[in-house]
């Protein structure tokens, strides 16, 4: 007597279909997951009054780049990781060089193409040389003696021969020390984009049955 076993539905063929939809559910959720984190970054940015310039900093990327996997990775960086991670720790600055911070007053005005103003390059620009003054409550200052006020409300070298409209413009801020404010919170989306993911994988999976 010869027995015959056929198996119906061929149960590794479905195996092999239920691998293929797991991978393909597994990049999808992956792929969602990193888009909803950048866009959640760069709204936090935004909305920091931090500009769109920083926010568009936040990029995102699946792993493998080439076909569906079940080990499937999203990696969500910014592409200005030093700007963004000090806005999101708030962390303490001291000087590099020397006992003071040196803060520019809206009377220093800029350096060449925008640039935050240094004591030096505010000397080069203007000719003017700077004061130090010690205070003991609230910051020191570096003043200009013998400037003007522009219309602009810059401090700028006086040409007048008798002292009109001289006066001593506070130019810089001089702090020890700067305690950046934390102005987002990247690990509080980041987490929620972790928790969401075995959803998306689960919703991703019954979708790829469905269609």
């Amino acid at each position: 007597m010869r027995l015959k076993l056929d198996i119906r539905p061929d149960l590794v063929a479905m195996m092999a279909a239920e691998i293929a939809a797991g991978e393909r559910a597994v990049s999808a959720a992956m792929r969602e997951a990193g888009t909803g984190l950048k866009l959640a970054w760069r709204g936090q940015i935004t909305g920091a009054g931090l500009g769109p310039r920083l926010a568009n900093s936040i990029r995102s990327e699946v792993f493998p780049k080439a076909g569906p996997s079940l080990n499937a990775a999203a990696l969500v960086w910014s592409k200005a990781p030093v700007i963004v991670g000090a806005h999101d720790a708030g962390p303490l600055i001291r000087s590099k060089n020397g006992l003071w911070l040196a803060i520019p007053t809206s009377a220093a005005g800029k350096a060449l193409g925008g640039r935050r103003i240094t004591p030096g390059g505010w000397e080069q620009k203007t000719g003017l040389r700077l004061r130090f003054v010690y205070r003991r409550t609230g910051p020191s200052l570096l003043v200009a003696d013998a400037a003007r006020i522009n219309s602009r409300g810059l401090a700028a070298a006086s040409r007048s021969k008798t002292g009109r409209g001289q006066v001593t413009a506070p130019i810089f801020l001089l702090v020890p020390q700067v305690k950046l404010p934390k102005r987002i919170d990247l690990a509080r989306d980041a987490h929620r984009a972790h928790e969401a993911v075995p959803g998306l994988i689960v919703a991703n999976w019954v979708d790829g049955r469905i269609g």
